[in-house]
């Protein structure tokens, strides 16, 4: 077990359903980034937030996935963010997180954002999003999943949480409010990857990616509709010492969902 992880976060604009300007984009600002553990993008870096979900999906063997084993061997980093994948009859909202030797992980979108049709373009997803590097054993998430705390609930002693969203700027009060409490009732490392800029859907995403530590205090941000990225240094041990100390955990409430 490694005590300690770094993880840098990339907030960023994206090109309307343009994957490769993202996609060199994106590459750009990975090669600049300092020496990290793991590196973050924004929910469908790819496209943006779009609900053409048959014409931009991808096989799990296709270009996005290629491109970020490329880059995970390149900066010997795990890489993640969400991105628009078909798997037999069904499209996905997929967060895949690629290592440096090239092992895939993932986690399906579980609620669909049904105001803007999500759950009408993309299946519900069923795997419970808990995965591991380095370690560390972590549970990865999609924007509205933020809202339902039941589905984030520490139930499985992970060790950090992540959100990877484009969460616009009329709600940000709730992200910057809901990340916090999550890190909070959970006692985990908390963090939250949203986007800036305009989408196809005239919508502004301001930004206001953030990490919080176990007791919800900031330990990384970035600037209000900036691009521009944040790296910070995850300490396991200190964060288990917390949890020992506090014993909050130990009072969770037990419960199975289906």
């Amino acid at each position: 077990m490694e005590s300690q992880l770094s993880l840098s976060a990339i907030q960023t604009d994206l090109f309307w359903e343009d994957k490769a300007k993202n996609l060199q984009q994106l590459a750009e600002q990975i090669e600049a980034l300092p020496t990290t553990d793991i590196i973050i993008l924004p929910e469908m870096f790819t496209t943006g937030f779009t609900m053409a979900a048959e014409k931009f999906a991808e096989s799990m063997q296709g270009e996005t996935v290629e491109w970020l084993c490329y880059w995970a061997e390149k900066k010997q980093a795990a890489i993640g963010g969400s991105t628009i994948i078909k798997e037999g009859d069904s499209i996905y909202n997929r967060f895949l997180l690629v290592d440096p030797s090239g092992e895939i992980q993932y986690y399906d979108k579980r609620h669909t954002f049904t105001l803007a049709g999500e759950d009408k373009a993309y299946a519900t997803g069923k795997n419970d999003g808990l995965v591991n590097y380095k370690g560390w054993k972590i549970c990865l998430r999609v924007c509205y999943d933020l809202r339902f705390p039941v589905w984030g609930r520490n139930t499985s002693d992970y060790d950090l949480l992540i959100y990877t969203a484009n969460w616009p700027h009329k709600r940000i009060d709730a992200w910057d409010a809901l990340l916090k409490a999550r890190a909070i009732e959970n006692m985990t490392y908390c963090v939250g990857v949203n986007r800036i800029g305009t989408d196809g859907s005239n919508l502004t995403y301001p930004g206001h990616t953030t990490v919080f530590d176990y007791m919800g205090e900031v330990i990384g941000s970035t600037t209000e509709h900036q691009g521009g990225s944040t790296t910070v240094t995850l300490d396991k041990a200190a964060m288990l010492l917390a949890r020992k100390k506090l014993n909050f955990l130990n009072d969770r409430d037990r419960f199975t969902l289906h």
